[in-house]
């Protein structure tokens, strides 16, 4: 089929020619359309969804805080042989900021004695949470997260486009037969000898 096609003519559906078709300028404008739309919501969802995951890893930073725990008793280290690891996960113990006590669960090398000290990280409240992100290890996460909310934001324009361009298509083919019914029996007259 490549060998019918020719030579390709670039902006071809923006010039003036008599055999353009109203359908071939609308869809020059849907695909321009579709392109624009495309970098504008895949730069800007982006945008703000890096601003938005870096903004609330900074939050994290600055209100958790690390607190020192105590293990209340020695950590297993019958469970570490079996699991084939060197840590395992003991119970902790430690008191807020405003006084109230709290415990949770850490992983410890196996086998650490009653009353070593640990440190766990806890929020405003006292609850224990995950450490938080390092400013280098945020700006990738949103750098990545950005990329992908950008990309799927980007699709979205791209696949309306593309449904809008079939349509197009089966139109434009629904035409191309319409003509080919009303020319074919002329042709096939002028062709017949006899």
């Amino acid at each position: 089929m490549a060998a019918f096609r020719g030579r390709t003519v670039w902006l071809w559906r923006w010039r003036r020619n008599p055999l353009r078709r109203p359908s071939d300028v609308l869809e020059a404008w849907v695909v321009l359309a579709a392109g624009i739309l495309c970098v504008l919501c895949g730069v800007l969802t982006g945008l703000v969804a890096a601003q938005s995951v870096e903004t609330g890893l900074a939050r994290e930073r600055a209100e958790w805080h690390p607190v020192r725990a105590s293990l209340p008793g020695d950590a297993p280290a019958a469970a570490a042989k079996a699991a084939g690891s060197d840590r395992v996960w003991a119970k902790v113990r430690w008191t807020a900021a405003d006084g109230t006590g709290h415990s949770g669960e850490v992983r410890v090398a196996a086998g650490t004695p009653a009353g070593t000290a640990v440190t766990v990280w806890t929020d405003g409240a006292g609850r224990m949470v995950t450490r938080p992100a390092t400013e280098s290890q945020a700006r990738l996460r949103s750098s990545l997260i950005g990329a992908l909310v950008g990309l799927s934001a980007a699709s979205v324009p791209v696949v309306c486009g593309r449904l809008v361009a079939v349509r197009l298509e089966r139109r434009r083919m629904r035409h191309w037969d319409e003509a080919w019914r009303r020319f074919d029996p002329l042709w096939g007259r002028g062709r017949q000898t006899g």
